[in-house]
């Protein structure tokens, strides 16, 4: 799970960092991710989803305004918002100054172990 979660944000970050770059800003870097508490009744059933998650990452690298922008599965919404939520990013630059940003972040639910 852990690896699929790092996969999925450097995918994020490329796709997001050429974005940010064309508009010369830094993309945040995530210093710290907590996987997401899978659903027992998903992992039972061996169902996988993505979430993708609008946020604000603010000039101090804390998510803020968490909101699922597109799920494949809505029973694993409340996860993906409660572990976004407690991860850590160095925020995104401009200029030499950290500045607030919003970015979509996919989150992905495998049943692999």
């Amino acid at each position: 799970m852990k690896s699929s979660l790092r996969t999925l944000l450097c995918i994020a970050g490329l796709v997001t960092g050429g974005i940010l770059r064309a508009a010369d800003v830094e993309p945040p870097v995530p210093v710290r991710t907590i996987a997401p508490e899978y659903p027992a009744a998903m992992r039972a059933n061996g169902t996988s989803g993505v979430v993708f998650l609008a946020c604000e990452i603010d000039d101090k690298g804390t998510v803020t305004d968490a909101k699922v922008a597109k799920t494949t599965n809505e029973a694993f919404n409340d996860a993906a918002v409660a572990a976004v939520t407690k991860w850590k990013f160095r925020p995104a630059q401009k200029d030499g100054k950290p500045v607030s940003i919003r970015i979509t972040l996919p989150v992905k639910f495998t049943s692999e172990t």
